[in-house]
């Protein structure tokens, strides 16, 4: 028989080894060892772990560690979120409320242009009263400078023009007439182009109130007349009208001792517009009905020295008139003029 001794050394260890395996088996079921193993479980598997599940599973197992309570305020480690910089806006006084809603009705309301008095045409008006197109003239032409650009708008009538206005061009349009009241008072207007219109008739001192005036195009028109002119004169071109042999009043052009060009194409004039000014330097009559002409026409029959050097440009081609028979009326000029001479 076995002595006591080694039986109670024999129970001795199996308690302890019951024992030990106690001591394990809570140590294995406590919260900070199974969570560390799940934590090592899931790091084996390439880091492919769902943190917010496994906070939220072992989110009881606090109260037992760390002492914590479900209703304690949970407190988890991770990204914050971005701050909320959309501060509330200090409401404004009233007076800036009412300034505020003012620039608001400024900027929804139209823009029209502001009138300034003193014009053309009578109209006392400097940007003319609304046109055919219901637009003053500098909205419906284009204004730059002193210079008005009216061209190919399908006018038919001449627009009231700003005070300042020094060259105005309305070519292509449908103008019928020249009243004496549409450059009324433009004091600065130096040229005025009327190119291609529908004109018909022009009154008799329209362009005599203009003291700067220089330039006068009215050709490709219907005109029949033409007006009194100012002796400022440098360039008429009144070319393909229907000028004839009581469209131009009798030395119309004497007393103009700046012009330069004159040209009167495709008309039905029959004589040479004389006496021509010593400052000319370009005279075009083709395409007219001129027949004849006078040796002191261009010169002077008894100043045989007397040199006209400035008119070197001289057309009557295309009349039915032979230059050879009037050999004196070319011996003062620097060049023969073109035409026939046979």
């Amino acid at each position: 028989m076995p002595s006591n001794y080694a039986v109670d050394d024999s129970m001795r260890m199996l308690v302890q080894l019951v024992f030990g395996l106690f001591v394990l088996k809570a140590a294995v079921a406590g919260p900070r060892f199974s969570r560390q193993v799940d934590l090592d479980t899931y790091d084996s598997a390439n880091y492919d772990v769902d943190l917010d599940n496994l906070n939220s599973e072992n989110q009881d197992n606090y109260d037992y560690e760390d002492g914590l309570t479900i209703d304690d305020p949970q407190i988890e480690i991770g990204t914050l979120a971005p701050p909320d910089y959309n501060y509330p806006v200090p409401e404004a006084s009233l007076e800036e409320q009412v300034e505020q809603e003012e620039e608001e009705e400024e900027e929804e309301l139209p823009l029209t242009p502001q009138l300034t008095p003193q014009g053309s045409g009578g109209s006392g008006v400097l940007m003319g009263p609304d046109t055919q197109k219901g637009m003053p003239t500098c909205l419906l032409c284009t204004c730059l400078g002193g210079s008005v650009y009216c061209d190919d708008l399908k006018l038919d009538s001449v627009p009231p023009l700003p005070k300042d206005t020094t060259h105005f061009y309305a070519r292509y349009n449908r103008i019928t007439k020249i009243n004496k009241s549409d450059f009324a008072f433009m004091s600065k207007l130096k040229k005025i182009d009327l190119t291609a219109n529908e004109i018909t008739s022009i009154d008799e001192k329209a362009f005599m109130g203009l003291p700067e005036l220089e330039e006068l195009v009215i050709r490709e028109n219907h005109i029949s007349q033409l007006p009194a002119l100012p002796e400022t004169m440098s360039l008429i071109d009144a070319s393909h009208n229907n000028i004839g042999t009581k469209g131009i009043h009798k030395e119309a052009f004497k007393d103009m001792t700046s012009l330069l060009y004159l040209y009167l194409t495709d008309n039905h004039i029959d004589y040479i517009p004389v006496p021509l000014p010593d400052s000319l330097r370009s005279l075009h009559l083709q395409r007219n009905n001129i027949q004849m002409m006078h040796e002191d026409t261009f010169c002077n029959l008894k100043d045989f020295n007397y040199i006209r050097n400035a008119l070197e440009d001289i057309r009557l081609d295309g009349n039915p008139i032979n230059l050879s028979r009037t050999p004196q009326a070319y011996v003062c000029l620097p060049r023969i003029p073109i035409g026939d001479l046979i």
